[in-house]
């Protein structure tokens, strides 16, 4: 929850540089949580892309999710319908690693996780509109607020494991986001880019399991 602190605030003086209010970022957060497609939101609409661009790119984002609840998904076999709705509906990244590591374990119940999830949402929403708060009163360059999303996806980058497919992944989706916008399309580039990053990693492990069989 701590951590939601350092990264709720830049978020929510983001989000004041495109017109919310601080209820209005704590309603955000509360009912769309994805705190890299709020960044995003703020960053592509301040950036000028059309509202096409910045809809796909933060849904590519969130695919993410339908993986993390598939992932829960036999530890709530016979739990009352509501209750998988709500924890479904409220995973995070955070809160993901905390109840996948304590299912594991044994002895831990789904309404214990799901109150691990509805504490992160709270938090980061609360430190939504304390953002918001600050960046009314304040001014602070919005380029050092949206670096706050940018420097957790360099640590995510850098704590991986680089195996050879991540490396083609990772270099595949540079020059792709380098070239779509080289072209003229910079709103998608960021999406299109990252498709085609995958897209090589996948051929790149097909060909070279295949060979392995070979």
């Amino acid at each position: 929850m701590a951590g939601y602190v350092g990264i709720g605030v830049p978020c929510g003086i983001m989000e004041s540089s495109v017109g919310l209010n601080a209820l209005m970022a704590f309603a955000v957060s509360m009912t769309f949580y994805s705190g890299a497609g709020q960044f995003m939101v703020s960053s592509m609409w301040l950036a000028g892309n059309p509202v096409s661009a910045i809809v796909a790119s933060v849904s590519f984002v969130n695919t993410r999710q339908m993986l993390y609840s598939t992932a829960f998904a036999p530890y709530f076999a016979g739990v009352k319908k509501w209750l998988t709705f709500l924890f479904s509906a409220t995973v995070t990244d955070e809160s993901f690693g905390v109840n996948m590591g304590l299912f594991r374990q044994g002895g831990w119940r789904p309404a214990q996780a799901t109150l691990v999830n509805l504490l992160c949402m709270t938090t980061w929403a609360l430190s939504n509109s304390v953002g918001v708060l600050i960046g009314d009163a304040l001014s602070i360059p919005t380029a050092i607020a949206s670096f706050a999303m940018t420097s957790i996806f360099i640590c995510l980058l850098v704590t991986q494991k680089f195996d050879r497919t991540n490396i083609v992944v990772v270099v595949a989706s540079f020059v792709g986001v380098f070239l779509f916008k080289l072209i003229g399309l910079s709103g998608a580039a960021i999406l299109l880019g990252a498709c085609l990053g995958v897209a090589c990693g996948m051929l790149f492990r097909r060909i070279g399991g295949h060979r392995e069989l070979v």
